[in-house]
């Protein structure tokens, strides 16, 4: 690898402690549960992606979905996607769900605003959706996560692979557009509208960040004053990338992934001036999605490391970020004398 290339997971060998953590099921009975936030008393929304919200209360997975949740495009990676509470969620009641609307010919990802009931949502308001609309079922992205100024920002994804297309070009060229929603990470204020200031002139509303594949994991990190986003590539690639208003993430002119179906490198560099490398690199695809800083008390050590979920290798992972190039991740243990029982796995350099 060059020298610039980021730190990457695989090459490395793994010491195994099979006593830092024990994993066990919280939940059982969800269908593809894709968000997850934790109200205020201790219970919990979840969606599940064919277009239910689902309230965990005491432990226990409430029978009847929420009612007044808007009609989804559900279909591949279409659906209902995350849910947020907004930061005075206490005192206004005020969730934000995001799904994808439209047809497989033309389809949106949505971000909108309701008070939650504890039953229903209601007074639902639509206050963002990406354009131009798209075909195929892919790359919504829809991570949310709240600035400490009250905005909002929304992972919006790269459209889909090649081959298809959008204006007469490979759909996933619109990352570098800054007039497209797809392939950005977007902020706006807690009711839809556009921030004042916009880092790029003459971009479409609220557009932050641009040059991203698909970032499914996104979390404010307030003890740094950074953002984090973990965003998939497509054959290798995967990423974790610290975002700022103005960035170039580079996709899909700057990669480290290759194509599902020529295996070639997409892009034709893996770096560029005026573009933002990676923090870490995963070159064997792990498909980060869910991510977050983490503040308990019940791993004191763990304090302000990130946990990024893998859909690939079915684990999450802590990337210690005090430690350059320490990465730590928890996964079930096959032999340990509790069934149940994960191994806490640290990694060394060879």
């Amino acid at each position: 690898m060059p020298e610039h290339v980021p730190l990457t997971v695989d090459a490395v060998r793994w010491r195994v402690d099979p006593s830092r953590a024990r994993r066990e099921v919280w939940i059982e009975g969800l269908e593809h549960p894709w968000g997850l936030a934790f109200l205020p008393d201790g219970s919990a929304l979840v969606t599940e992606r064919p277009g239910r919200l689902r309230v965990i209360r005491d432990g226990m997975l409430q029978p009847e979905p929420v009612a007044g949740v808007p009609a989804v495009f559900a279909q591949n990676q279409g659906g209902l996607l995350d849910v947020a509470l907004h930061p005075g969620f206490a005192d206004n009641r005020l969730v934000y769900p995001t799904y994808s609307h439209g047809t497989a010919e033309a389809n949106t990802t949505r971000v909108a605003r309701a008070r939650f009931t504890g039953t229903a949502l209601e007074g639902l308001e639509v206050i963002f959706e990406s354009n131009p609309p798209k075909p195929a079922a892919g790359h919504f992205g829809s991570r949310l996560a709240f600035l400490p100024d009250g905005s909002l920002l929304v992972s919006i994804g790269d459209c889909g692979n090649p081959p298809t297309m959008l204006d007469a070009a490979f759909i996933r060229e619109k990352a570098q557009d800054p007039a497209s929603h797809w392939g950005k990470i977007v902020r706006i204020n807690d009711d839809g509208s556009a921030p004042a200031v916009t880092p790029f002139a003459g971009s479409a509303t609220g557009v932050w960040s641009i040059g991203h594949r698909n970032s499914q994991g996104l979390a404010v990190d307030a003890a740094r004053n950074a953002v984090w986003a973990t965003e998939h590539g497509s054959l290798g690639g995967d990423e974790l990338n610290r975002v700022q208003a103005g960035n170039n993430h580079g996709w899909p002119l700057v990669s480290l992934t290759r194509d599902y179906v020529t295996a070639e490198p997409v892009g034709a560099a893996t770096r560029r001036e005026g573009m933002v490398d990676p923090v870490l690199l995963w070159d064997t695809a792990v498909a980060p999605s869910g991510l977050a800083v983490y503040a308990g008390d019940a791993f004191r050590e763990w304090r302000g490391d990130l946990l990024s979920g893998s859909l690939v290798s079915l684990d999450v992972r802590r990337i210690d970020l005090d430690e350059a190039g320490r990465v730590l991740r928890f996964v079930p243990a096959t032999a340990a004398a509790t069934p149940a029982a994960p191994q806490a796995i640290e990694r060394e350099r060879r």
